[in-house]
């Protein structure tokens, strides 16, 4: 059993996940703290604070991520192109996190909804990044 288990943890996809997910913890704080910078000390209106918190943050985690967890197929080059397409990408992470907040926070307090929305747009990003941003190119 412990072998199989030591096997999917070796697993490339896998791994990556985890070094997203350990990156996303850092964005998720970054995200987290500008969000209640700009909600509570400022009073910037629920959505255009958390669209703030986002564009400070995917811009930090495109460089954490082609660096660390895509690096093989990023090649640790920062690109305008790929900058972008991860930005694009990103949208729709942050449509499922803006969806998430806003709906959550009809039941729950709004940073309660906060976490439950950067959990959900975790798993969009991560399939996002994956699939689309940072794929390895098809064999020729």
């Amino acid at each position: 059993m412990s072998q199989t288990v030591g096997a999917w943890l070796r697993h490339p996809t896998v791994s990556k996940m985890f070094s997203f997910g350990v990156i996303g913890i850092g964005n998720a704080a970054i995200d987290f703290g500008i969000f209640s910078i700009a909600y509570q000390l400022l009073s910037v209106p629920l959505i255009p604070a958390n669209v703030i918190a986002w564009l400070v943050a995917v811009s930090i985690s495109y460089v954490m991520n082609t660096m660390i967890t895509f690096r093989a197929e990023s090649g640790r080059v920062l690109r305008r192109r790929d900058y972008l397409t991860f930005v694009a990408s990103g949208t729709v992470g942050m449509v499922a996190n803006t969806v998430t907040l806003l709906l959550l926070s009809y039941i729950m307090p709004v940073y309660a909804a906060k976490i439950g929305a950067i959990f959900t747009a975790f798993i969009v990003n991560f399939a996002m990044s994956h699939f689309v941003v940072f794929r390895t190119p098809p064999r020729a």
